[in-house]
């Protein structure tokens, strides 16, 4: 299936934490967080101003992001779990170290 968000909106592949610590202890899923740190899978044409002019958007498929615990609304695409939230709802682009 092909989706392309409309406006200001992405959809995110949510990036999963390791289920061992650094110290060698195994997480129960239970125990787990939510990560907040995902891959842009598909990205809007962006948001208009009032004037109509077009805003492109900061982020493209590919990017890794951080976004807010309670960001974005949860959906499942061929058979994948997805998020899709406005773009003013991540917290910026994780660079390659």
């Amino acid at each position: 299936m092909n989706f392309t968000p409309l406006h200001d909106r992405v959809l995110v592949r949510r990036i999963e934490s390791e289920d061992v610590t650094k110290g060698g202890l195994i997480i129960p899923d239970s125990a787990k967080e939510k990560p907040q740190e995902g891959e842009i899978v598909a990205v809007g044409e962006g948001a208009r101003k009032d004037s109509g002019e077009l805003i492109a958007p900061a982020v493209k498929a590919g990017d890794r992001v951080l976004f807010g615990k309670w960001s974005g609304t949860e959906v499942k695409l061929d058979g994948k779990d997805l998020l899709i939230m406005k773009e003013s709802d991540i917290l910026g682009i994780l660079a390659a170290a």
